[in-house]
């Protein structure tokens, strides 16, 4: 009965790291999907969704206000702020409205507000980037043009960095960030499959926003808002090429609030809705929403590398105490194919953010995130927390 057990749970293991390696072996090689600019793109709407980011707003808009057409706009939504955030958007030149609502607090109602007023002369395509990012040139001209091409949701590459100097917890988050936003949807993107959507260099035909259910203070709006309109029928698909950028929070306790939320969100979306969208996309026969579903039943790295080390150490002592040797093959099966995945990433695309030495004492940074893991259970997070920066 105890074996039976073990071989199902180790089997279970087994189907979110046959999917993570598929996704780095197929991000290997593989076409890309280019998209050809065009010299007359329709006009879009640059939406940027802002709550106490006078540190960083101006380089932000100071980015991306080069990159505007004749017929674009730039907006910025000062959600509940009590800084200069307003002000210095508005010497930067970008349009700016401001919203107060101490109650219905998050990014999700700040873009809810900002899409209404646009309603007033909308745009043909919606661009939705996060105040304390930074867009590479270009990137808001290949967004637009992937999103025309497709009439589809297109989601751009969303890169966090380890700041300079940098200890080793930052530089391993870096990679596991890579290997989530990078290498993964990269590997279904070469397979014609969907991503998921990741919050910022988000671009949308305006004709999906009747679409879009975005007045809520959910922890992880993006993953919910990409759910929900390949449910709708638009799943989004991803443009390696229109690249954004950010950092990590120096401060300790930043980072902590800032996984907690991301990873918290992630879990509570894998609990609730892996089931329909799976389900769904078997009843319906579509292999987009099968792939959006398998996809987000991956968990966070670290987090999938701490389940297979306790299967691990579980099965082996179940195969000393009793003989019996299938759930530990099937186990030692599971880690070493995420072993191999995990090199492959890391020698494709993670050398510039850890050694390999440092990659090898990645057991004490999952160790470090236990707290984070134990809390959904315990102490789940469920409202929007902004990340202090500073």
């Amino acid at each position: 009965m105890i074996e039976m057990l073990l071989i199902f749970i180790s089997c279970i293991v087994l189907a979110p790291v046959f999917v993570f390696a598929a996704q780095v072996l197929f991000a290997i090689k593989g076409p890309d999907h280019e998209t050809q600019e065009s010299n007359n793109r329709p006009g879009a709407a640059l939406l940027v969704p802002a709550h106490n980011e006078a540190d960083v707003i101006a380089s932000t808009l100071a980015v991306l206000m080069p990159q505007l057409g004749k017929s674009d706009r730039l907006l910025v939504v000062a959600d509940n702020c009590t800084d200069e955030t307003a002000n210095i958007a508005r010497i930067a030149g970008a349009e700016v409205i401001e919203r107060t609502d101490s109650d219905k607090r998050g990014k999700g109602y700040a873009l809810d507000f900002g899409v209404s007023y646009l309603k007033k002369n909308p745009p043909e395509i919606l661009i939705i980037v996060d105040a304390d990012c930074q867009v590479e040139a270009g990137a808001i001209d290949k967004l637009i043009t992937c999103c025309i091409d497709t009439a589809r949701p297109v989601q751009a590459l969303y890169l966090m960095h380890a700041p300079e100097h940098a200890g080793l917890k930052l530089r391993i988050a870096e990679f596991a960030w890579l290997v989530k936003n990078f290498v993964r949807p990269l590997g279904f993107s070469r397979l014609g499959l969907p991503c998921q959507l990741m919050g910022t260099g988000m671009a949308f035909p305006w004709v999906l926003t009747n679409k879009m259910n975005l007045a809520s203070s959910h922890i992880v709006e993006d993953m919910k808002l990409g759910i929900d309109l390949a449910l709708a029928g638009s799943p989004p698909i991803f443009c390696p090429a229109a690249i954004v950028k950010s950092y990590f929070p120096m401060d300790t306790d930043a980072v902590d609030s800032q996984r907690t939320r991301w990873e918290h969100g992630h879990l509570g979306v894998i609990l609730y809705d892996f089931p329909r969208l799976f389900f769904k996309g078997v009843f319906r026969a579509n292999l987009s929403l099968v792939a959006m579903a398998i996809d987000l039943m991956v968990p966070p790295l670290s987090m999938l590398a701490g389940i297979l080390m306790l299967n691990l150490t579980i099965t082996a002592t179940f195969a000393v105490l009793s003989f019996s040797t299938i759930p530990l093959l099937l186990a030692f099966t599971a880690s070493a194919l995420f072993g191999i995945a995990v090199a492959v990433a890391w020698q494709g695309w993670g050398k510039s953010a850890v050694t390999l030495l440092e990659l090898l004492s990645a057991p004490l940074y999952i160790l470090g995130k236990i707290p984070i893991y134990l809390g959904f259970i315990t102490r789940r997070q469920k409202e929007w927390v902004k990340t202090d920066r500073k």
